[in-house]
């Protein structure tokens, strides 16, 4: 790869900046001042790796240009690799904008200190970024770029949702999940769902009155579906994980229909039956709006995400 070009995408650094103009200094509770000079800490700890990434990037044999990742929605194209600074989050923005020739390094610049946390555990939580699909820190990052220029390390394959609504495919594939409910989070959302096999229904058609339905990829088995009772599935899997969230009746809860999988070879059909809804993809920032009748199908059929993976994911 010497020689050609690599996007650094990154999370912006005043994120957690205290906007005051005379900073911390005139906070009189010692709580509130603690939790503020940890939040200053954060945004100096980033700032620090961005600029730790860029000395680095700048005795390679690379072109390579920064961007912040809020100043960038086109498709990222005519690159070679993206290395992202900051955590699972700028991962994400970037999968939203490529196809599946350009991998991805993601660079954990705030990883959670263990010490910190136990630290302040009885105060608030001091955890930082989880960073789950970043293989480097600072600590690695030179080393793991070498590697990937010199080609002694390869991506991994991470499958995406393909999401069709009307049998119209949208242009973002969800590398986490996504999340098809109300926009209001205290309506009740009403859909129904059947999982299809080359076209033909495979299971029951499951009606449902409940909070949404959430379908997550392998990789982001371990986020929001794992919060909600799912379960961590292994990284390269090309099935799907789904869950209603909250059913209103009891019998719904207890059945086994409420969370499952959609093997690679299938997809899922779901009818949405309120007057307004949206389908979320890898969290709030990008969803699509949807209606009353609308068919959103769902499958794992979307073209992978080449991502270099701590190898403790692969292995």
């Amino acid at each position: 790869m010497a020689g050609r070009k690599l996007l650094l995408l990154l999370k912006p650094f005043d994120v957690y900046t205290v906007r005051q103009s005379n900073g911390i200094s005139h906070i009189t509770n010692p709580l509130m001042a603690q939790i503020l000079q940890h939040l200053e800490n954060r945004c100096k700890v980033h700032k620090d790796a961005i600029n730790f990434c860029q000395d680095i990037l700048s005795k390679k044999p690379i072109e390579w240009e920064p961007v912040f990742r809020n100043n960038l929605s086109r498709p990222i194209r005519n690159v070679d690799l993206v290395v992202t600074v900051g955590g699972d989050g700028t991962l994400l923005q970037a999968g939203h904008l490529i196809d599946d020739s350009i991998p991805v390094l993601g660079v954990n610049s705030d990883p959670t200190q263990v010490e910190e946390v136990d630290m302040f555990s009885n105060e608030f939580d001091a955890s930082r970024s989880k960073g789950y699909l970043c293989a480097a820190t600072v600590n690695n990052f030179e080393q793991l770029l070498d590697n990937i220029l010199e080609g002694k390390t390869v991506p991994s394959n991470l499958s995406r949702i393909l999401i069709r609504v009307n049998s119209k495919s949208l242009p973002t594939f969800a590398l986490n999940d996504i999340l098809i409910a109300h926009p209001c989070p205290a309506m009740v959302s009403r859909f129904s769902f059947k999982i299809k096999s080359d076209g033909m229904p495979c299971s029951p058609l499951v009606n449902c009155r409940s909070s949404g339905l959430r379908v997550s990829t392998a990789a982001g088995s371990s986020a929001a579906m794992l919060s909600a009772g799912g379960f961590i599935m292994p990284i390269l899997s090309h099935d799907l994980q789904y869950m209603v969230r909250e059913p209103i009746s009891p019998a719904a809860a207890t059945s086994s229909l409420m969370h499952g999988l959609v093997k690679s070879d299938q997809s899922m059909e779901a009818m949405w039956f309120c007057k307004e809804g949206f389908v979320y993809i890898d969290g709030s920032h990008v969803f699509v709006s949807i209606q009353n009748g609308d068919v959103i199908e769902i499958s794992s059929k979307a073209p992978a995400l080449k991502v270099f993976l701590p190898p403790n994911l692969v292995y």
